[in-house]
């Protein structure tokens, strides 16, 4: 009996066996499996996905506005720098332009500055020339006055009698200066002479 058992069982077994395998699940399960897998799907589908694309999309657009932006900007840029550089060069153009101006008009300064001084100078050599004759001539005759008041005082003294006389006076001054700018002339000739030899 025992052994019938046995058999019994072991026959449930293999028939259980044969008809469902374990590692399958049970069909209902597949079936409300594959209901739900759609369902899911479908809100997947229609709600979620059409707002991932809408995300994506949109920042597809600001990447793409951004790299429009960028090589909008960096031609901006560059448009400046070639502008800045332009800029740059006629500065340096009009800056030596304007240094050659200043160098040609501080020459021209210079120049007329010399003449100016040059004439200066030359005016006053001449006004110092003028004024050494006046004072030349002005010791002259102040020389000649007292010169000959001293030479008629001392010839009235030798000669013993008055030369007060204005013409006898005057005569024997000239003669007597006549005779000094002689003896000058004289010595200085012979001292010219002394050196040449």
């Amino acid at each position: 009996m025992a052994a019938q058992l046995i058999t019994a069982a072991h026959s449930v077994v293999l028939a259980e066996e044969t008809e469902q395998n374990p590692l399958l699940p049970e069909t209902y399960d597949i079936v409300w499996s594959f209901v739900i897998v759609v369902v899911v799907g479908v809100v997947f589908m229609r709600y979620v996905l059409p707002k991932f694309q809408a995300v994506l999309d949109e920042r597809t657009e600001k990447i793409e506005g951004g790299l429009a932006q960028a090589e909008t900007a960096q031609a901006e840029a560059a448009a400046a720098l070639a502008e800045y550089h332009q800029q740059l060069q006629e500065a340096r153009e009009e800056a030596a332009k304007i240094r050659e101006e200043a160098r040609t008009e501080g020459g021209a300064i210079v120049a007329d500055l010399r003449a100016k001084a040059s004439d200066d100078a030359s005016r006053i050599v001449e006004t110092a020339h003028r004024q050494i004759e006046a004072e030349r001539q002005q010791a002259a005759v102040s020389l000649r006055s007292e010169v000959g008041s001293l030479a008629t005082e001392l010839a009235s003294k030798i000669v013993g009698e008055s030369l007060e006389d204005a013409a006898r006076q005057s005569r024997v001054v000239d003669r007597f200066l006549d005779q000094l700018e002689h003896a000058g002339t004289t010595s200085a000739a012979s001292g010219t002479n002394g050196q040449e030899g």
